[in-house]
């Protein structure tokens, strides 16, 4: 099958070069078109799997308490906060964000009420509450209820009275969201049930729109933000500003995913091009894989554009990765071809390509299988932009095995011949350093390779699964200094919410049979819900969770229904309300308050209440995942039973991502490991070459992840690729260094030598360093013979048996035995 495929490549590619190369060209052509398509995406969409059971949770929850995406703007004027010219500059703000297209509404605080200052009954206040928009307000008393208000401290300034935030509500794009809802609907069914034919097709006709309307909201969001900047710009001069949120930071990271796409593909290309000139110090060395790696990642790029897969923060590492990889593989070609010239200088230019070709076409295609496989285990591990970088690098190595075999020949069959004379030599001291060290110090090599084993295992045993979200970004940058600003003044940056189920039995006791005649005679008692939903049962168990979380070290701002019965209570004197007084307030408040300090922490429907909670993410010691279950912990100690609660929020979808990625780094390797045995085993038909190949790929990847835990780096969403690159990459050294040295043994049959040069003792034999003595004839027992002396003292003793070549190596007293080498001068 192999030879047929050869001859096939031969007659086809290499006997045709330009026919390939115009194909190629019209490929290149069609890339390039569709790299307009190209898209990134760094939305939480990008972060999670729609099937998730806590994604459907916490959507379910964002829509039942109206949650909207929201920015925060963080101001610290120069003047005091409560200044005139400070409140006006708020003011200012607040009007020009608020005519901004894509903007709902504004809270800031010229608009929060001011309640305490007003005085008087709790009904006359609910109707009269007044702001500091209004004259006449006692700035002094207004900055102490607000820094000491339940609702407000934390939420729109900061505890020292120094800073505020103005917090904009985005319009919601209900048909994005009715999409969504859609699609991860029909997703659940399909993990569940499986889907129809029909439904199937709904599902790709929905992704399809969803895809489009998505867009169009990211552009809608992206023009909304620069708007918002140009607004910032010009209040600069009057203090500290900077911008937070979910919808920047998905923005920005865009914007990031972008500059490091550039930056780190023209880095890796500069390196590559001077690695390149150092080593080979030939123009066509240097253009020549350039050239495969230019047209393996603008073909990658186009085939995504073309499919319509979005590159994340993680899978945005693809183009540097393909350049590597690809350039490794040109290497190897081009060794080869360099090797085969000198060795068989009668060659044409075809047939040293094509044998180029055929001798590297297995190694490369089991590094590329391997490495393959190394990148596609990545997808076990559940986390959506990890299991895209996955297959996104499976279908690279798939490109970029094809340019390397397609593009690259073609190319060198239509140039002219190197001669061997200008070859350059390829004796590296760096390597022939390392064959001494394995030759004279095998036995040491093995203890310390043990050694750096038991290293790696305890090292690994230290590695952990957290990370702050905003460790991610330099401390330059406006998403870092904003979202620990609001961390460190305005009640952290990541949200977690608290519902609160109420049992009507566990409430009320089982219901009794109601009297059909005296309902008859009186009606239904129940009437509206409202009047029998508060009740102190209730108010109680509130103001409880709310309170365990207020106490917790991480936990920064907390908001309830509590929050604003206590601001109630603040103005009753104290005195709690009961059940009736609650139903009473919840009528009488202004609907405008209701709807934004009530409604968002209960739902009467569905007899349940919200606490929500931020998580001040930049503490140095956070651990989330013991943080969720010292929470679970508390909230069934105060009697509260399984049933009554759940936790949901950004938290825990972030936390089951971290905590899923040890048990996914396990699986990765396992799968990885067992594949590369595999495939190892079907190119050597050997198990010893297998074990002996897979060893140093496990020690590479364990001496990573040791040092990882050693050095105190987590294992997160970033790093979790870094064992699946590492073997992947790791593997291919292992499978050309394997595959040459059992190629080379049996001409050499001394490992030692092999070591030294596996590839490179040819050098010696090369027709330049070739002396040619006639007086140094002798005839060995079998017949007569021509001897060669060699540069460096060793002679060359040609016998008349053309197939066997003696190596007499003077300081070493033996000989070596090895097939003939063509292209000596030999005397007629």
């Amino acid at each position: 099958m192999f030879r047929l495929l050869s001859d096939f490549y031969n007659r086809s590619v290499l006997g045709h070069p330009r026919l390939t190369l115009l194909t190629l060209l019209l490929v290149f052509l069609a890339a390039v078109y569709f790299v307009k398509d190209f898209k990134l995406d760094a939305s939480a969409d990008s972060l999670l799997l729609e099937s998730d059971k806590d994604l459907r949770t916490f959507r379910e929850v964002n829509e039942r308490y109206g949650n909207r995406d929201f920015l925060f703007i963080t101001f610290t004027p120069r003047a005091d906060l409560f200044s005139d010219s400070s409140l006006k500059q708020i003011e200012s703000m607040r009007d020009e964000f608020a005519g901004l297209g894509g903007v709902d509404s504004v809270l800031s605080l010229v608009d929060v009420p001011l309640v305490k200052i007003v005085g008087g009954k709790l009904s006359e206040v609910a109707k009269n509450y007044r702001t500091l928009k209004d004259p006449n307000v006692d700035r002094a008393a207004a900055r102490h209820e607000l820094v000491t208000s339940p609702v407000f401290q934390k939420l729109v300034i900061s505890a020292d009275g120094q800073t505020t935030a103005l917090v904009i509500y985005l319009k919601p794009n209900k048909k994005y969201i009715d999409l969504q809802k859609h699609k991860t609907s029909l997703l659940v069914k399909k993990d569940s049930d499986g889907l129809t034919e029909a439904e199937q097709r709904e599902l790709e006709q929905v992704q399809q729109q969803y895809d489009l309307v998505k867009t169009g909201n990211d552009v809608r969001t992206h023009e909304l933000i620069r708007n918002i900047r140009g607004v910032i710009k010009k209040y600069k001069p009057y203090g500290v500003i900077h911008m937070g949120g979910v919808p920047m930071v998905a923005d920005d990271m865009i914007t990031f995913i972008k500059n490091d796409l550039v930056t780190f593909g023209i880095g890796v290309l500069l390196f590559l091009i001077s690695m390149l000139t150092v080593i080979f110090r030939r123009v066509r060395w240097v253009v020549l894989p350039l050239l495969s790696c230019t047209f393996a990642c603008v073909l990658m790029i186009g085939l995504l554009g073309y499919t319509g897969w979005r590159v994340t923060v993680i899978s945005s590492n693809f183009i540097s990765l393909m350049l590597i990889i690809t350039m490794s593989m040109n290497v190897h070609l081009i060794v080869r071809y360099r090797q085969l010239i000198r060795d068989f200088p009668d060659m044409s230019q075809r047939e040293l390509v094509f044998e180029t070709a055929k001798k590297m076409a297995l190694p490369c295609l089991y590094t590329a299988l391997t490495t393959m496989i190394g990148f596609g285990s990545l997808v076990v591990s559940g986390i959506k932009p990890v299991i895209d970088f996955g297959w996104m690098m499976t279908l690279g190595l798939a490109v970029t095995f094809l340019t390397s075999f397609l593009l690259f020949p073609a190319v060198l069959v239509c140039m002219n011949k190197t001669t061997s004379a200008k070859l350059e030599r390829e004796d590296v001291p760096f390597t022939s350093a390392l064959a001494n060290i394995t030759e004279k110090h095998g036995n040491k090599v093995f203890v310390v390779s043990i050694l750096l084993g038991v290293i790696s295992v305890f090292g690994m045993t230290r590695l952990i699964v957290e990370n702050s979200f905003i460790n991610y970004f330099s401390k330059d940058t406006e998403i870092y200094q904003g979202l620990k600003l609001i961390d460190d003044k305005l009640g952290g940056t990541t949200p977690l919410d608290i519902i609160i189920k109420f049992d009507p039995v566990e409430e009320y006791g089982e219901p009794e049979e109601e009297d059909d005649e005296f309902s008859s005679l009186f009606g239904d008692l129940a009437g509206d819900p409202t009047d029998a939903w508060f009740t102190s049962y209730k108010i109680d168990r509130i103001k409880k969770v709310h309170d365990y979380l207020d106490s917790l070290p991480a936990v920064g701002k907390v908001l309830s229904l509590a929050s604003v019965l206590r601001l109630a209570e603040d103005l009753n004197e104290g005195e709690e309300f009961d059940a009736f007084e609650l139903a009473i307030i919840y009528k009488r408040i202004p609907a405008e308050m209701r709807e934004s300090m009530i409604d968002p922490y209960i739902s009467i429907a569905n007899n349940e209440a919200r606490v929500n909670a931020r998580i001040i993410d930049s503490l140095p010691d956070l651990r989330r995942n013991e943080l969720l279950k010292e929470i679970r912990k508390g909230l069934l100690k105060m009697g509260l039973k399984q049933k009554d609660f759940q936790i949901t929020g950004l938290l825990v979808l972030y936390n089951n991502m971290l905590q899923s990625l040890f048990r996914s780094q396990i699986l990765t390797l396992g799968v990885v490991m067992l594949g590369i045995a595999l495939t190892l085993l079907a190119l050597f038909r050997s198990v010893s070459l297998a074990v002996i190949g897979i060893i140093p790929n496990i020690l590479a990847a364990g001496i990573i992840l040791g040092l990882m835990g050693l050095a105190g780096i987590p294992l997160d969403i970033m790093t979790i690729t870094i064992a699946a690159i590492t073997i992947g990459i790791a593997v291919d050294n292992s499978i050309h260094y394997i595959y040459r040295f059992r190629e080379e043994l049996p001409r050499q049959h001394w490992p030692g030598r092999l070591l030294h040069r596996v590839d490179h003792y040819r050098r010696f034999f090369h027709p330049g360093a070739v002396q040619f003595h006639p007086d140094h004839l002798f005839r060995p027992a079998n017949g007569p013979g021509y001897v060669y002396r060699l540069a460096g003292g060793v002679d060359i003793v040609t016998t008349v048996d053309p197939v066997v070549e003696t190596v007499l190596d003077g300081s070493r007293g033996f000989a070596i035995i090895f097939p003939v080498f063509h292209g000596f001068q030999k005397d007629t």
